[in-house]
């Protein structure tokens, strides 16, 4: 167990390595900070100072290591459009966008788990033919198209919920339903798919000749045996929800990271872009990381794997 922690780890630092490396990269392809930072009628010699002054006038790879010590440290500069610390601001947003890729995920995961187990037990059914159609249009469908209906016929025509902004439970639940479409969707099509492939083992069919119930042999035995590809997606899920609620907080004015993301690239803000990113990609991370130390716990031949 301990090697495959370290081993895990290790892939961590070594991901999270590539992603700065490639943050810091785009971050200067886009366009000179310098002259991004300087007032409009500034001359070339005032953007030249400002860029001696950040040390952006050193060879690249010496502005890297710079960038990455500060990052280490959480210094990850001055908002050119707050003028706050950047990770300030993105420490802020942070605690929306979990509450709504939280609420999400739990949508999801209560509902899409169960979908995709009676989709298995009634194969070829009315309910498993209804659940996989379901599930089709949820991964079809564009978040910000559905966010746009929901707002259309739940606040517009029926004046039920809220459009947009952050308060109370109403406010929550257009968007958090927007953003748990997709993932639902999967969670369902791959409990279903893992579901049918491991009912049809031997030792599902020596479980019921023991005479146990349906629901033993379904819950005990067969999702158990299913519950790693489905703890992956749902960890990639996660992380993609947490990085990837650019669209529906934009839609609903939600006032989380992603939308934070949006409005930094907007006005050209490259130290907040940066922040909001390799934040994300930490996050992201972690996330694996858990998902991965949690094969363990469901198939203890993982340990010895490891």
């Amino acid at each position: 167990m301990a090697s495959f922690l370290v081993r895990r780890l290790g892939y961590s630092v070594l991901v999270l390595l590539m992603v700065s490396v490639l943050i810091f990269l785009i971050s200067r392809l886009s366009g000179d900070p310098a002259a991004l930072m300087a007032p409009p009628e500034a001359r070339a010699e005032d953007i030249q100072a400002i860029r001696v002054n950040l040390g952006l006038h050193k060879p690249l790879h010496e502005q890297y290591f710079v960038f990455l010590g500060n990052a280490v440290r959480g210094d990850l500069g001055i908002s050119l459009w707050q003028k706050q610390p950047a990770m300030n601001l993105v420490l802020e947003r942070f605690p929306a966008t979990v509450e709504l890729a939280a609420l999400a995920m739990v949508m999801a995961t209560v509902l899409g788990v169960p979908m995709g187990i009676f989709a298995a037990i009634k194969r070829d059914g009315v309910i498993d033919r209804l659940t996989m159609m379901l599930a089709v249009l949820g991964q079809s469908i564009p978040n910000f198209w559905m966010g746009m209906m929901l707002i259309l016929l739940f606040a517009s025509l029926l004046h039920w919920l809220p459009s947009s902004g952050r308060g109370s439970w109403q406010h929550i639940l257009m968007p958090a339903i927007t953003l748990a479409a997709f993932p639902l969707a999967r969670i369902a099509r791959l409990t279903r798919s893992g579901l049918l492939e491991v009912l049809s083992q031997d030792y599902i069919r020596t479980a019921r000749a023991k005479g146990l119930t349906d629901n033993a042999v379904i819950l005990k035995h067969a999702l158990r045996n299913a519950a790693i590809p489905i703890v992956t997606v749902m960890g990639l899920q996660v992380g993609t929800l947490l990085g990837g609620a650019v669209i529906v907080e934009t839609v609903f004015a939600w006032p989380g990271l992603g939308r934070l993301v949006v409005q930094s690239v907007f006005m050209r803000d490259f130290p907040l872009v940066q922040a909001s990113t390799l934040f994300i990609a930490v996050v992201f991370v972690l996330i694996n990381l858990l998902v991965d130390l949690s094969y363990s716990v469901i198939d203890p031949r993982i340990k010895t794997a490891g």
